[in-house]
């Protein structure tokens, strides 16, 4: 059985956090709620620790019967989780503080973060859904947070995908519970080789189903530009972040665990999910005018590039290795590129960052990272995920996906350079003075923290990587 709640020390923090922020909430003072954000952030402290101990222990195992493993995906998956989850604390600070349900944002983004954790860790189907829910569920009241029209209609849009692919998600279940009488990846892995080809297809695309919404990727990417554009920026940079770690990972370790064997072709369906996320998401976004539009579809076509590496999963040793260190590399970048939104509340297009350059230098270098650390250019820590991504694919035998991610690549750099190209040029003199006025010092700093983070980690790669290998436990 194996009932060991020292191994769950990160979800527990998490949880225990959230729990308190709660009660908390409820009698602190509006001036004083600032306090749940502090509690949120030690929560997020005390798992980097308890995570690094554990993975420098070397202390790998499976807990409650075998349905969650603490392994290096796990680990690497934590340390991600939970260091994003601290800038994203980081840049909402001036945007919820004084608000009258200060609290209860933090109290949200322990509960989804909490969700995303139990994703990354699930060796079985019903974790898996579990941990899909309590991502979801606050995330949809996160979208809606603000009360404005644009938030309760990217709230409701978010809301019905998610219910539905929920909702295949759990017929999928049933399914491969049909199919492999278990739901254990372990159990499964034995018995899906044996049942009926079709059913097991079938089920496998379903279940699918749900982490495809949580990381935005085709044909579940719909509710993508509209949340991003509708909701608070440092929502968005949640939305478009933290929940890909936990569905890739996911993902992968469902593939790899449990559909060895199988006489369905799961690797050429992934690689076609992924030629169409990264190219869609790319051809979309060359004439997007809108900033958060721009980088909403960028994350689409990044899913692109991160699934290849689930597409190979049982093909290629270099899979999981370069899973884990791009998510790393994105996680840093993304949420860059979104601190420096955050920090300009009044520019919402990409003309009002003409001359930023001259009036913000240390924001535009940032933007220059991380823009540029996107398409994947040297030293950035993009470069070296995308690197190592394209090698799995190319050793697990697709080299036509990973000639098509290079192509992507390259037609990328058109529209990440129409935003850069005004941030270089002079200011019109029309501007409205606000356009560029800063929103204060903690987004600032969370966009210098992500952005040298994502130029250490490329530089830094050769300590980094080694944390990233190891096997799946089974």
């Amino acid at each position: 059985m194996n009932q060991n709640l020292a191994a769950l020390i990160p979800e527990i923090a998490l949880v225990a956090a959230a729990v308190l922020g709660l009660l908390a909430g409820a009698w602190l003072p509006r001036r004083r709620q600032g306090a749940v954000g502090a509690l949120a952030a030690a929560a997020c402290l005390t798992g980097l620790v308890a995570t690094a101990v554990t993975m420098a222990t070397g202390r790998e195992q499976t807990v409650f019967s075998g349905t969650f493993a603490v392994d290096t995906a796990t680990g690497m998956g934590r340390l991600i989780v939970l260091g994003a989850l601290l800038l994203v604390l980081m840049m909402s600070v001036e945007i919820v503080r004084g608000h009258k349900r200060e609290a209860e944002y933090y109290v949200l983004l322990l509960l989804t973060a909490a969700g995303t954790l139990a994703m990354t860790g699930a060796d079985d189907l019903l974790m898996a859904f579990a941990g899909y829910l309590l991502a979801s569920i606050p995330a949809y009241a996160l979208a809606g947070f603000a009360k404005d029209a644009a938030g309760t209609e990217a709230a409701m849009k978010y809301y019905l995908v998610g219910a539905l692919l929920g909702t295949v998600m759990l017929v999928g279940t049933a399914l491969l519970y049909a199919a492999g009488h278990a739901t254990g990846y372990a159990q499964l892995r034995t018995a899906l080789p044996r049942a009926s080809s079709g059913l097991v297809a079938v089920g496998l695309v379903t279940v699918l189903a749900g982490p495809l919404f949580k990381i935005g990727g085709v044909p579940a990417h719909f509710w993508v530009p509209d949340v991003t554009d509708g909701v608070p920026s440092p929502v968005a940079a949640y939305v478009t972040t933290l929940p890909k770690v936990g569905g890739l990972i996911a993902a992968y370790r469902l593939l790899h665990q449990a559909l060895p064997g199988t006489g369905v072709d799961w690797p050429l369906v992934l690689a076609v999910l992924a030629a169409v996320s990264m190219t869609l998401g790319n051809l979309t976004a060359f004439f997007q005018t809108s900033v958060k539009r721009l980088l909403a579809y960028s994350t689409v076509s990044q899913v692109g590039y991160l699934l290849m590496a689930p597409a190979v999963a049982t093909r290629s040793d270099l899979a999981q290795r370069g899973l884990l260190f791009y998510l790393a590399a994105y996680a840093l970048t993304n949420l860059g590129a979104f601190a420096v939104v955050t920090e300009l509340p009044h520019a919402h297009r990409l003309q009002d960052y003409r001359g930023l350059a001259r009036r913000r230098p240390g924001l535009a270098a940032v933007l220059v990272v991380c823009l540029l650390g996107l398409v994947g250019t040297p030293p950035t820590g993009v470069f070296l995920g995308k690197l190592e991504v394209f090698s799995a694919a190319v050793d697990g035998g697709y080299t036509w996906l990973a000639v098509l991610a290079v192509a992507n690549t390259v037609a990328s750099l058109f529209y990440y350079l129409r935003w850069l190209g005004p941030v270089f040029g002079p200011a019109p003199a029309d501007q409205p003075p606000e356009a560029q006025l800063v929103l204060g010092r903690w987004a600032a700093a969370t966009a210098y923290a992500a952005g040298g983070g994502s130029l250490v980690l490329g530089l830094a790669a050769g300590a980094v990587l080694p944390l990233t290998t190891g096997k799946l436990l089974r």
